[in-house]
């Protein structure tokens, strides 16, 4: 599968060399630095192309942008028709700790009225960028999971694909705005792998008895 990287920072970074390493083709865009992008491509077998020619040439899109950077990139990305995309990011203010929207909308929702062309699946916000070589490496079993929400049944389909790529079990949990309940729920396992002892590289499992 051939994906962009919109966003190459430790998140766009880490699932990216992830789904190399399972054989997908990865063009990196927009970062502060070509630098960057070309040791990611370097990395990865990979290439780097400006946004609207990334975008162009994608099955699958990765939306990993701080969100104070989405009007900016969304603009580059055009109108994304058709495209599916899958969104990490979390709506953070400056300062990456307070969320800017909610408790009736969120990120998800927001991101799906600004360009509601695409097709569009929340996954991997809830899961740290350290996680994703550990879990590559060990191959744990059961595979920890990664939450995934969305509207379009073909792009989960897709999703669901490229998170067992990365080494990880989807987790439907229902549409666009289950977002108003996973983006604090990605802040709370953000205090768990940063703020706790044992390290950031946190996964996690439910289960029903």
């Amino acid at each position: 599968m051939q994906i962009a990287i919109l966003g190459s920072g430790l998140m766009g970074g880490a699932i990216g060399r992830a789904w190399a390493q399972a054989g997908h083709n990865m063009t990196f865009s927009y970062a502060r630095s070509q630098a960057k992008l070309d040791r990611l491509a370097q990395e990865t077998g990979g290439s780097t192309a400006p946004v609207a020619e990334a975008v162009a040439n994608a099955d699958a899109i990765l939306l990993s942008v701080h969100w104070s950077r989405i009007d900016d990139v969304l603009t580059q990305a055009g109108d994304l028709a058709g495209k599916t995309v899958l969104n990490c990011c979390v709506p953070l203010d400056e300062a990456n700790e307070t969320l800017v929207l909610g408790p009736t909308t969120s990120g998800a929702e927001e991101l799906a009225k600004l360009r509601p062309q695409a097709q569009w699946v929340s996954c991997f916000n809830t899961n740290p960028s350290e996680s994703f070589a550990p879990v590559r490496a060990q191959k744990p079993n059961p595979a920890p999971q990664t939450l995934m929400y969305g509207n379009s049944p073909q792009a989960k389909a897709t999703a669901a694909t490229l998170i067992k790529d990365a080494g990880f079990a989807p987790l439907d949990a229902g549409g666009l705005t289950t977002g108003r309940y996973a983006e604090p729920f990605a802040m709370f396992t953000a205090v768990l792998a940063y703020g706790q002892p044992g390290g950031p590289a946190l996964t996690y499992r439910f289960s029903k008895l």
